[in-house]
């Protein structure tokens, strides 16, 4: 949490997927769904993109990256808590592969990050 003018604002989140299809119906189904319920609960995607090349680094490529921004980490745990979404996250688990699923504080710049001991 942040302040903000005496009052804490949750920190918005970046939830980072990354993940192969593993069976096109099931994922479609879920894709179908998904968007209405993610912005119901207070995520918006805002990045989607197909695997080009990697340039450098450890991981294992992924075909589909989806980048989720989420009002907070309560509404990112809202949406994967929901009893009425069991399904919906069935689809999603049923139908990619090799999931990486990464949530990031949102950032104004790196200056945090970069601040000495």
């Amino acid at each position: 949490m942040r302040e903000s003018f005496g009052s804490v604002m949750p920190v918005t989140v970046y939830a980072l997927n990354l993940f192969d299809i593993a069976d096109r119906d099931e994922y479609l189904a879920y894709s179908k769904r998904s968007p209405r319920e993610v912005a119901r609960h207070g995520g918006r995607v805002v990045a989607l993109g197909q695997f080009r090349q990697s340039i450098t680094g450890d991981v294992e490529p992924r075909k589909v990256l989806i980048l989720v921004e989420w009002d907070s980490k309560d509404a990112f745990d809202s949406y994967c808590d929901d009893p009425d979404l069991a399904d919906l996250h069935a689809h999603r688990e049923n139908g990619a592969s090799s999931y990486v699923w990464h949530l990031f504080d949102r950032l104004d710049d790196l200056r945090p990050l970069l601040k000495l001991g």
